[in-house]
């Protein structure tokens, strides 16, 4: 077990710098399978694919974790035959030490394995990857933390790939929800404009007509949840914008937590969290809106006639017992009890799923 001094490090941390060390490991495996140029393209749906570099690095992700981890939940992008035998230099035996060397917040200190869950898309953007447009492509690892978005791991395999043969390849980022993101330089987007990025291969009308009520200058149009996300970190785009049922958990479970590490907001169309318990629906039937600033702008704009055809996720009961039970610290310790829960602190958490924007800290006011 990973440690600092005399403590033994918490399940979060020792779980991110985990996620950290072999997304790197899974960044090898997807650039030497495309050298081979033996991709093994499967077709599991209309516009849906998956090759073997997303086989290779999901199995080389999800048996890391579950070796270091073996009582959490994880869940990846792809079916895969438990029977092939996965290569013991698959294991990723280190902890990134970057990571350890940050303290722990403490909303996390007491968390155990049942309250987590991981969520990991193994190659983002496969459409993309097959296609050339490396860019796109990024390797997703998040974790949820009761049900809720709270670190993320987003590392491109090919960042830098257009600056020639001799460029280093590679970047990871990564963040945790009360700590803050690493790994890149956040940027604001220029001012006087509003560039929407969203989908280049699923679009519709209805996609289009979402986009388009958020009066963009200018449309993105990129493969990969996780490289739409990096615009909106590096103030490359105003705003994310997908008015469709298409995105998955381990899309967005490690970008949104980036993202909320470094203040910015990515829910459901209709500005509904998005939850990430092991029961949930695997699909976003709410779609996807994602900002850094002026969020609930953005979810205004999206016209009634578009959001009702959308869904926003239901708590699990276990939920929302831990938000009553919050709210009680809360009113216990203004009464001069104690001070609230080590696990969702108020400053971590929305306590009414009814109303995104009520967040727990305003309850300490009344």
């Amino acid at each position: 077990m990973a440690s600092t001094g005399a403590f033994p490090t918490p399940l979060v941390m020792r779980l991110l710098a985990a996620s950290v060390s072999v997304s790197y490991k899974a960044g090898n495996i997807i650039r030497d399978i495309l050298k081979t140029g033996e991709l093994g393209i499967i077709e599991k749906g209309r516009n849906d694919l998956q090759t073997e570099a997303d086989r290779a690095a999901q199995r080389c992700i999800v048996a890391t974790l579950h070796k270091h981890f073996p009582k959490v939940a994880i869940f990846g992008e792809e079916s895969l035959d438990p029977a092939i035998r996965i290569p013991e230099d698959y294991i990723v035996k280190d902890f990134d030490p970057e990571v350890l060397s940050h303290p722990c917040p403490t909303g996390y200190k007491d968390v155990t394995d049942d309250q987590v869950v991981v969520w990991v898309d193994p190659l983002d953007g496969t459409a993309e990857f097959t296609q050339g447009l490396l860019d796109h492509v990024t390797v997703l690892i998040g974790v949820a933390v009761n049900g809720e978005a709270k670190g993320g791991v987003i590392y491109q395999p090919y960042y830098n790939y257009q600056e020639g043969p001799d460029a280093t390849l590679g970047r990871c980022i990564w963040g945790l929800v009360g700590l803050g993101a690493f790994g890149f330089q956040p940027q604001n987007p220029p001012v006087g404009k509003n560039l929407i990025t969203t989908t280049r291969s699923h679009s519709d009308r209805m996609v289009t007509e979402a986009v388009n009520s958020c009066e963009p200058t200018d449309i993105i149009r990129v493969g990969g949840a996780g490289h739409k996300v990096v615009l909106l970190l590096e103030g490359k785009v105003h705003a994310y914008v997908f008015a469709s049922k298409g995105c998955k958990k381990w899309d967005t479970c490690a970008p949104e937590a980036v993202l909320h590490a470094i203040g910015g907001h990515l829910t459901d169309l209709l500005g509904k969290p998005i939850l990430y318990y092991a029961n949930v629906q695997r699909a976003n039937s709410g779609g996807v809106l994602a900002t850094l600033h002026n969020h609930q702008w953005y979810v205004d704009k999206i016209p009634a006639e578009i959001k009702e055809n959308f869904i926003s996720d239901v708590p699990s009961d276990g939920m929302i017992d831990k938000k009553k039970q919050l709210v009680e610290q809360i009113v216990c310790f203004h009464c001069g009890g104690d001070a609230g829960s080590s696990v969702d602190p108020p400053e971590f958490n929305q306590v009414d799923y009814s109303d995104a924007s009520a967040d727990v800290s305003e309850l300490s006011k009344k």
